[in-house]
């Protein structure tokens, strides 16, 4: 049976309206006062709207894996839960997405058909308990039996575990005894079938996210021979597609937050008293509500980028300056538009349903799964350096001035970019660099917003913004900063013996 695909417009409003209802209507909070997760009857009402079948084929009964629309129901279901969003980012980005691009043909159908009539989740398992960020050294393996494959591992952190109904799974082939290939394979696993169980040895107890469910997860299990992903090239490849095209739709689930953060503050300054004049009057104020606007304004830039560049038919691979510069900046700049929300709204944004308070908490920890921001952040510098020797160029502006990506953008922050790079970076100096380098990334996907009509006041006050930003950045950039922790500090170290 084939969904009624009714227009976005109308579908998009539609799963606003029921989201609104739900959550400031019926008063269902992300509070750390209720239970674990979603009350089931509330799940169901959300999904029966079919959020999901944005990131399913149309010739599979979806909407057709179109980005706009992935995004679109992302930032509908963050500007009401944050936790919610990332339910769906994670079904959308991790499961669906690379089952339509890579899956065998022959099992799509079935999927796609429980997603959408069934309601089913999926998930993905890279993350292992010694090996987080080092995932080309994961130590979960598989060898070859009569029609399919053995899988045995351990893995964690996975969001939804205990409660999606299929899991991608990467592994590495095991060729002899202890020793694993280079390459990385995925899986494709349904839990309902009672060979391919995963073993949930033990939930974590998250302090933000609290309603995903994480924990430890122990595999062994019998996979079908259809069930393997089939990559274009190499397994490694297919991996960095995966996880780029998930970075790149991080703005959906931080749009609709930012969106709220920023409606939260404007309308409590409007609203709030301070010797005898509104909040909002005040300089500092306005400052504070100014930097939560130029989030809004980047990240509504980078969803329109990430609409044109990050679909399924393209292969992003080496795409890593986009989706690293993506990923990193509009999650420093979700957990900074709730830090200023709650700091505008007073004791009462430190209260655990205040959606300020709640919104640190849930954004914390964007900045670390799928690529600590410093590590995203290292590795856009390293990006940018090696193009530069390619091109035997030191002058950074220069560089940028000739990068298609930057060409526009730079020219807003030449007096703070002039400067050489001709000597081997510390990783310290590497981050601040590439901190500066996603934001005239970010900078520049505003201007191209710009371009087709999005509001020039905006946009003005946006680069201002992000100038300062920069100018702080390139100052700490050349700080000479070398200090090392001293661990045995205990000795001489304490005031009390001093007076």
């Amino acid at each position: 049976m084939q969904l009624a695909k009714t227009n976005y417009t109308d579908f998009i409003k539609d799963f606003e309206n029921t989201l609104k209802h739900l959550f400031q209507e019926q008063g269902i909070t992300n509070s750390l006062n209720v239970e674990r997760g979603i009350p089931p009857a509330v799940m169901g009402e959300i999904m029966s709207k079919a959020p999901l079948s944005v990131s399913v084929p149309e010739e599979y009964g979806g909407r057709g894996c179109v980005v706009k629309e992935c995004l679109g129901v992302l930032a509908a279901a963050s500007y009401q839960s944050l936790p919610l969003s990332l339910i769906f980012g994670i079904n959308i980005a991790l499961f669906l997405e690379p089952v339509a691009k890579y899956a065998d043909e022959t099992v799509k159908k079935a999927i796609f058909d429980r997603f959408l009539h069934n309601r089913n989740m999926g998930g993905l398992m890279i993350t292992e308990p010694d090996y987080g960020s080092d995932a080309l050294n994961m130590k979960t393996s598989y060898r070859q039996y009569n029609g399919g494959y053995n899988i045995k591992g351990t893995k964690h952190w996975q969001g939804l575990t205990g409660l999606a109904d299929y899991w991608l799974i990467a592994c590495r082939k095991e060729i002899s005894e202890g020793e694993l290939s280079r390459d990385i394979d995925f899986f494709i696993c349904d839990v309902t079938k009672e060979e391919q169980q995963v073993v949930v040895e033990e939930y974590y107890d998250n302090l933000g996210l609290y309603l995903i469910p994480y924990g430890l997860n122990k595999l062994d299990m019998q996979i079908p021979a259809t069930m393997k992903l089939q990559p274009e090239t190499t397994g490694i490849k297919m991996m960095l597609d995966i996880l780029h095209r998930s970075r790149m739709q991080f703005p959906g689930m931080g749009m609709g937050f930012i969106h709220r953060m920023l409606d939260e503050a404007i309308a409590h300054c409007d609203s709030r008293i301070v010797g005898g004049d509104r909040l909002l009057a005040m300089d500092q104020v306005q400052f504070q509500l100014s930097r939560i606007q130029a989030a809004y304004t980047i990240c509504s830039a980078m969803c329109a980028r990430s609409s044109e560049i990050s679909g399924i038919a393209y292969n992003l691979a080496s795409e890593s300056l986009e989706a690293n510069s993506m990923k990193a900046v509009v999650t420093d700049l979700m957990q900074e538009s709730a830090q200023i929300l709650v700091q505008l709204s007073g004791a009462n944004g430190y209260r655990v349903s205040h959606i300020g308070g709640r919104g640190i908490i849930d954004s914390r920890p964007f900045q670390i799964f799928e690529g600590s921001n410093e590590m995203l952040y290292t590795q856009i510098a390293d990006t940018v350096i090696r193009l530069m020797k390619k091109q035997k160029q030191v002058h950074l502006f220069d560089f940028l001035k000739g990068f298609k990506l930057t060409s526009e953008a730079c020219t807003h922050f030449q007096a703070e970019l002039s400067f050489t790079i001709n000597e081997a970076l510390s990783q310290r100096k590497l981050v601040d660099l590439g901190k500066i380098l996603g934001r005239v990334v970010a900078v520049g996907y505003v201007l191209g917003l710009m371009e087709k009509g999005f509001r020039k006041d905006l946009v003005d006050n946006c680069i201002v913004s992000v100038k300062q930003e920069v100018s702080a950045l390139v100052s700490s950039y050349k700080f000479d900063n070398r200090v090392k922790v001293v661990t045995d500090f205990s000795e001489n170290s304490s005031w009390l013996q001093f007076v």
